[in-house]
């Protein structure tokens, strides 16, 4: 019967692409809904792109294996969200573009600059995806009984195929569909699982009694915890597949409504999230994996219907999630990279390059789980490496660029590649100090501080923008007479 309803389901988001493919006409369609997308649609679309596997598998499973202390980072929600609505949102509306490095290119007057915020987001794409092909798996293996390698392969060719074939359109609106689900599966899983225990108190008693270090704070370092925390909100705020929905949705207007629903629906999915986690603890105290709670509560602490809404709910995240990733990969290869490296391609040539854009960075990430990257890292920790990747990269050059009008194009070059470099090496441990390194300080703080420092630094000492780059951010809208 699980099986029955999962291929009804995924048919039926298959479809929805098809449909997406009719009413998609030109590139601004494809990548941006032709910009005419409401509040609801464009918060929907936001709301359902922040939950992702990170959410549903990754953190229940870091909370089953470190304790609730890892809850507290759902604070930084909100904030990610409000500084998006009150500070991007009435700058990326005065000028529409179709993908978060052409406005590299506007405000930095670089098409170098452009280029390799292309290649970032492909890299740090890949990693991301990477995370969710693994949780796919997982749920595969629950819900089919099939190996979960096969399991990857089939949730990859399924997003890929709907991906590539309608666009934003498509995404946009099984974003929505996908929401719906999310929801009602986080939200039928928590009374349920108090109904298993007892309720809440004995729901936490049970957790103390056989989990008593998961009401601790010790497990992670709280410096990590801290940098972690930074991850999330600068990474939250510097994604390209959050920052791209700015420029789908109408006007400022509808920015700030949606922006709003956004925070309201994740940090709500968060917490019912936190709740699920908890009764994981109580119901499977001892787990090879923590990852594999989410799947054992559906699988049998619920009942089969009750399960498989569940289990369609942490599938939607997965999805959710994946095309929207590969969407922007798509086009930062073909409408980036391919338009600075041949200018004059034809829109046919680029649509081609998007699409087989999709498929490169959607099939990367499974050749790199087959080879044994990444094998056994916990999906959320996976998660993290990709919003410090993110964060190093773009917080400086899209957050400061539009404060400070003295950001230059060597400034913001030296910022992404001193970032994203920091990155990585302060992840590899390979540092001079002892002690110091990855699992003291998440990788996001260092990033983001070498990005910040160089970025100002070199901005000091090279020549200031010209006029026309910061003119569509800096200048009074029309009728605004402050």
């Amino acid at each position: 019967m699980t099986a029955i309803v999962f291929g009804a389901y995924l048919a039926a988001i298959f479809a929805i692409g098809v449909v997406a493919l009719r009413r998609t006409r030109t590139e601004g369609d494809y990548w941006i809904a032709g910009g005419k997308l409401g509040w609801l649609l464009g918060g929907a679309t936001l709301a359902a792109t922040h939950a992702s596997a990170g959410t549903y598998i990754g953190t229940v499973g870091v909370i089953h294996t470190v304790g609730w202390e890892f809850t507290w980072l759902v604070l930084f929600i909100p904030f990610s969200y409000w500084f998006m609505a009150g500070v991007l949102g009435p700058r990326f509306a005065r000028t529409r573009e179709l993908t978060l490095p052409a406005f590299i290119e506007r405000r930095y007057y670089s098409r170098r600059a452009r280029a390799l915020a292309a290649v970032v987001i492909l890299i740090a794409a890949t990693v991301y995806v990477q995370a969710q092909v693994i949780a796919g798996g997982l749920i595969a293996e629950t819900v089919f009984g099939i190996p979960a390698v096969w399991g990857m392969v089939f949730f990859t060719v399924i997003l890929l195929a709907y991906t590539a074939i309608g666009g934003m359109v498509a995404v946009v609106y099984t974003d929505l569909v996908q929401l719906v689900v999310m929801v009602i599966g986080a939200l039928v899983a928590v009374p349920m699982v108090f109904r298993l225990l007892g309720g809440p108190g004995p729901l936490f008693a049970a957790v103390e009694t056989l989990r008593p270090e998961a009401f601790e704070f010790g497990a992670l370092p709280g410096v990590l915890l801290f940098t972690m925390g930074i991850s999330f909100l600068l990474g939250g705020i510097a994604t390209p597949e959050k920052l791209v929905r700015l420029y789908a949705m109408r006007g400022q207007q509808e920015i700030r409504r949606g922006l709003f629903l956004a925070m309201i629906v994740a940090t709500g999915v968060n917490l019912l999230v936190f709740l699920i986690a908890l009764g994981a603890m109580g119901l499977f105290p001892i787990l090879p994996s923590g990852d594999l709670a989410m799947p054992l509560i559906a699988s049998y602490a619920l009942p089969p219907i009750l399960g498989t809404v569940l289990l369609a709910a942490v599938v939607s995240a997965i999805m959710s999630t994946v095309d929207s990733l590969l969407l922007v990969a798509g086009s930062a290869l073909s409408h980036d990279l391919l338009g600075v490296l041949r200018p004059g391609a034809s829109p046919r040539a680029r649509m081609l390059a998007a699409r087989f854009g999709i498929l490169i960075v959607g099939i990367a990430p499974l050749v790199l789980i087959l080879s044994g990257v990444g094998e056994g890292e916990l999906v959320q920790f996976i998660v993290l490496l990709f919003t410090a990747i993110m964060a190093s990269a773009f917080f400086v050059p899209v957050v400061l660029g539009v404060l400070w009008r003295g950001l230059t194009r060597e400034g913001a070059l030296a910022a992404m590649v001193g970032g994203v470099t920091g990155v990585f090496v302060w992840q590899s441990g390979v540092l001079p100090w002892p002690g110091w390194g990855p699992e003291l300080v998440h990788p996001a703080a260092p990033g983001v501080l070498v990005s910040l420092v160089l970025g100002v630094a070199v901005s000091r000492f090279t020549a200031p923008p010209p006029e026309s780059a910061l003119a569509p951010y800096f200048a009074r809208p029309a009728g605004d007479s402050r």
